[in-house]
């Protein structure tokens, strides 16, 4: 069989080695003008030919050793309403990929970082997927909330299947609904907990308060709506009673007329699975209408710019359950990565997400040194290498499924300071 002209295809870690995925090829040159070798791939079952494999039949070192520049995504919300939340995740992945670099790299491969602004929306974070493809990484961190994210479910969603599509390993680190780990999507992991084991959480902190009668607002969006049904289902077992339940829409300014619906159904606990920009004019409008009935939100609400938005005098002993916030890290390799974070920047980050996609980083580097770096190679590492990983934020795993495994969260009150204080 005669070799076709050289290939202009997308090439791999290795220079010389070319996959065209549309007639489904591969072209392994150990050097220009070389003998070829043309490997026809038979059906999609035989994607899984690898480059170190490739690379063993003309007698070179498999891809993990050979030294050069690994790619790796970050997916995340430069801008947008969660434009915080993405530039800290932006400052930690750095900080880890220049902390890797110094130290020889992965398997003597440097760590080049490529950003994409996913802008804190599903559309955008489709667009930002799709150059990330283009790009030529190796990996997707989402976070996001990998992609390295990305932050939000439904943003993290709009990337999934396009990421999974191009056999791309995708870690998201903002990620918690259920469904996203329920599709049987083979590359798909997240660093953050699932809404049905929070929902699980947040009935019990409900019910161990001593609330009778709750009044539940989400605001549609897969993780706030998800996380709002998990918890009345929760509760409804342990007989609490939901007195509202019902959907705000999000960015609005004026949340008047639903604090008034909310208040005339006379809840004694006022529970919002939203993000902290909605949940924290719901505070400051809440104080501002006279009414002081106790209010809790889910773990999006864990990050600083709630009590900017809300004001001290309207957030104090407001309630919260989430994984830890980046001053009350207990692992060794937390406390390290916090005093190197806050030397780089001079400040700690607003909240817990974006160190979830540093554990994200860090378990894919781990994945990187132990495999010859396929995608499918690091999956398998991931599921079933990777066990009682202890990284920034706990120690976990990753169940088949790809979800982490592992206790992380915590109830918080915020004090008449503003700080977030683990409440007693």
């Amino acid at each position: 069989m005669g070799l076709p002209p050289w290939p202009d295809r997308k090439a791999s870690l290795h220079p010389f080695i070319f996959y065209e995925k549309k007639i489904k090829s591969v072209f392994c040159l150990a050097r220009p003008g070389a003998v070829a070798f043309h490997l026809l791939l038979q059906d999609r079952n035989m994607k899984k030919i690898r480059l170190v494999v490739l690379a063993a039949l003309i007698g070179l070192l498999p891809v993990s050793a050979m030294a050069g520049t690994l790619r790796i995504g970050l997916m995340c919300p430069l801008t947008g309403g969660w434009a915080s939340e993405g530039q800290d995740m932006q400052h930690v992945v750095s900080l880890l990929v220049d902390e890797v670099n110094k130290a020889g790299g992965i398997n003597g491969n440097k760590v080049q970082l490529v950003i994409e602004d996913d802008g804190s929306t599903p559309r955008s974070a489709a667009t930002a997927a799709s150059r990330l493809v283009a790009a030529d990484v190796c990996a997707a961190i989402a976070g996001v909330s990998a992609v390295i994210g990305t932050y939000g479910s439904a943003v993290t969603e709009a990337a999934q299947n396009i990421l999974d599509e191009s056999e791309i390993l995708h870690i998201a680190t903002g990620a918690t609904s259920v469904r996203l780990t329920e599709k049987g999507l083979e590359y798909f992991f997240r660093t953050s907990p699932r809404d049905d084991e929070q929902g699980k959480v947040a009935a019990q902190y409900i019910k161990d308060l001593g609330y009778k009668k709750i009044a539940i607002v989400h605001d549609n969006s897969s993780y706030s709506k998800g996380l709002a049904e998990e918890t009345r289902a929760g509760l409804e077992k342990e007989g609490v009673e939901i007195v509202f339940f019902d959907a705000l829409t999000p960015k609005e300014r004026d949340y008047s007329a639903i604090l008034t619906k909310l208040r005339s159904a006379d809840p004694d606990l006022f529970f919002y699975p939203g993000y902290y920009p909605e949940a924290g004019l719901l505070l400051r409008q809440k104080k501002e209408m006279g009414w002081d009935v106790p209010m809790m939100g889910g773990d999006s609400v864990n990050n600083a710019d709630l009590v900017k938005i809300a004001g001290l005098s309207s957030c104090e002993g407001f309630l919260f359950f989430s994984p830890p916030v980046p001053a009350d890290l207990t692992t060794e390799q937390g406390k390290a990565f916090m005093a190197a974070y806050t030397k780089a920047y001079e400040t700690l980050p607003n909240s817990v997400w974006a160190l979830l996609a540093g554990d994200a980083f860090n378990v894919l580097v781990e994945a990187l040194r132990h495999t010859d770096g396929s995608s499918d190679a690091m999956a398998e590492y991931l599921k079933t290498g990777l066990k009682d990983y202890t990284g920034i934020t706990g120690t976990f795993s990753f169940n088949a499924k790809g979800d982490r495994v592992g206790d992380l969260y915590q109830l918080y009150q915020v004090t008449a300071e503003g700080e977030f204080k683990v409440k007693e």
